[in-house]
């Protein structure tokens, strides 16, 4: 506690005073850029990784990065978001997993938590999707393996929860939002971002526009590549092993997940 009571004292003396302009403009309200969904996980603080300014990010954290599918619950995740889209007019969303992420350890291992954490065990069970999709086609991979190709597809099934709502869907429609899934890598603080035109999570080349209409248009999921981005990565990187799965989790995808890569 003393420690962030320091904080507190360095961020009143020192930050406060030189970004007097900022605090005034956001005590006239807020206008963030992005919603940011991601993980509880004390690891991956958002606004650190990104070294975003206070005010920039709209941030949803809770155990896994999960969002519920419309309607499958009550809880804050959907007030948040239609409040993002609806109220702030936020057209840039990010869905961020990371490594060694312990809800998804959870996941692999479900039925052990009902008794010890049943409210974790509840929770984890809106992305039973995820589990039933990995068990089912990379369930021959041993355990770190698993869990870091369980980790890429969480990210892509909580972007197909957040099309299942009304905001979402109505701006995804006209071309008026962008969603990016990322995978945060702990043990390097190296980013992937998914690209849906190479359907693998690859390093982010390109800025996330500013606005989604009037650029060149970005795939919900998707961060674009240049062309000569995705040829020398076709050249520089050897043949990679075949692991079968019918998803968006791609071999290639999958392959860099279970190497650890994350360049």
């Amino acid at each position: 506690m003393e420690k962030l009571l320091r904080g507190l004292r360095e961020f009143q003396e020192h930050y406060i005073p030189s970004h007097q302009e900022l605090i005034n403009q956001l005590a006239q309200g807020q206008h963030p850029r992005v919603l940011f969904i991601g993980c509880s996980d004390s690891r991956v603080d958002p606004t650190i990784i990104t070294q975003a300014e206070i005010g920039d990010l709209f941030v949803i954290r809770n155990a896994g990065n999960i969002i519920p599918p419309f309607e499958a619950t009550n809880g804050g995740e959907g007030a948040t978001i239609e409040y993002a889209i609806e109220a702030l007019n936020i057209n840039q969303v990010i869905v961020c997993g990371h490594t060694q992420c312990g809800a998804m350890k959870g996941l692999l291992q479900l039925g052990e938590l009902e008794e010890t954490m049943p409210l974790v065990y509840e929770w984890l069970r809106h992305t039973q999707a995820t589990r039933k999709l990995v068990e089912d086609h990379y369930g021959h991979l041993d355990k770190k393996a698993k869990l870091d190709v369980l980790v890429a597809q969480n990210v892509l099934t909580q972007i197909d929860n957040l099309r299942t709502y009304p905001s979402i869907h109505s701006r995804l429609h006209t071309d008026t939002l962008s969603i990016h899934g990322w995978i945060y890598n702990i043990a390097n603080a190296q980013l992937l971002a998914y690209d849906e035109e190479v359907e693998d999570f690859v390093p982010p080349h390109s800025k996330i526009s500013t606005t989604a209409r009037g650029t060149q248009p970005l795939k919900p999921g998707g961060l674009s590549v240049s062309p000569d981005t995705v040829v020398q990565a076709q050249v520089s990187e050897p043949p990679q092993p075949y692991w079968p799965g019918v998803s968006r989790l791609s071999p290639r995808q999958a392959a860099r997940i279970y190497r650890g890569r994350s360049a």
